[in-house]
């Protein structure tokens, strides 16, 4: 079983920042890829960006890419996500879950979600 807890979300101004944390408690957090993804009112999760158990590699969706960061730090269990030049259509509640020795890709199964935080863009 594996705890994750999002944080760092909030209201910020277009052309924004903000990093998101992932803190994960419970199992080796190393043997799991993470996922983020978000979900805006009315409208279904999608996949922003994964990175995989090892940290090698990273996965984004078309609609970030350039502008989100992922990493990791094992020894902190938590892994991060970095979104720069922040739009309005970037509101939305974000989540992040955990796939075992997944690859971060948004056809993973992820088997633990987190609870999600809210991130508001104004324009």
């Amino acid at each position: 079983q594996v705890q994750l807890v999002e944080s760092g979300g909030g209201l910020v101004q277009a052309g924004g920042s903000l990093k998101l944390s992932c803190a994960a408690s419970g199992r080796t957090f190393s043997n799991y890829a993470v996922g983020w993804f978000r979900q805006a009112p009315g409208k279904e999760r999608e996949f922003v960006a994964g990175i995989n158990w090892s940290g090698v590699g990273a996965a984004k969706a078309d609609s970030v890419r350039g502008r989100v960061t992922i990493s990791r730090d094992n020894a902190k269990n938590t892994v991060y996500l970095q979104m720069n030049s922040l739009k309005p259509e970037d509101t939305a509640v974000y989540y992040c879950a955990a796939n075992f020795r997944g690859s971060g890709l948004p056809s993973d199964r992820y088997a633990y979600w987190g609870q999600g935080t809210q991130v508001t863009v104004s324009s």
